[in-house]
């Protein structure tokens, strides 16, 4: 009980970890454009991309898949800048708008999932036995992931309920300075790629 406790704080601690913000960018341009009326929407997408993320990291872990992880960091301000885009260009949500955004939460979990493992694999080091630690871990991701829905959804329910800001504007202004910061991420890293 004591390494389930351990993994989980370091799970939710990683996630929540400002220095390594890349994650947090992507689940607030996730979840950013949605009410709290709109909790359905928002407990599929982040399922969504639990289930993805929760493959990959196991599959990883357990050394199915191996990624160059220089590639991993590229995409994962990639995926931030796809779905802070997405979100600007789709000013009415449609249903076929919405499944793209559930089927793209499930694939960029996948390659989010890739950079999570990098992290838990130089915890684990040589440990034989991982599966505990493993669920210790993701569901830890999992803890810090809600509270940042959580927040996201707080926020925005005093911005547009209370301080009565158009959703559209809050929508834009927090997608675009997402979009703005995760590409200047994704082409920081870019250099790395070709080296």
């Amino acid at each position: 009980m004591q390494d389930f406790s351990l993994y989980f704080q370091l799970g939710w601690q990683h996630i929540l970890d400002w220095q390594g913000y890349d994650h947090i960018l992507f689940v607030i341009a996730l979840c950013g454009t949605y009410t709290i009326a709109d909790w359905k929407k928002v407990l599929i997408l982040v399922t969504a991309f639990t289930v993805g993320h929760s493959v990959t990291l196991a599959l990883s872990i357990f050394k199915v898949i191996t990624v160059n992880t220089s590639l991993i960091e590229f995409l994962i301000p990639v995926t931030i800048v796809i779905t802070a885009l997405s979100n600007i260009v789709s000013k009415r949500q449609k249903p076929k708008a919405q499944r793209f955004k559930y089927t793209a939460a499930l694939f960029f979990g996948l390659i989010h999932g890739l950079g999570f493992s990098n992290y838990l694999k130089s915890l684990l080091g040589k440990s034989s036995s991982i599966t505990a630690e493993l669920f210790a871990f993701n569901i830890g991701l999992e803890f810090g992931q809600v509270l940042i829905v959580a927040g996201i959804l707080v926020i925005s329910f005093f911005l547009i309920w209370i301080i009565k800001i158009k959703q559209w504007d809050y929508n834009f202004f927090l997608s675009s300075a997402i979009f703005g910061i995760s590409f200047v991420m994704a082409a920081e890293r870019f250099p790395a790629l070709i080296t």
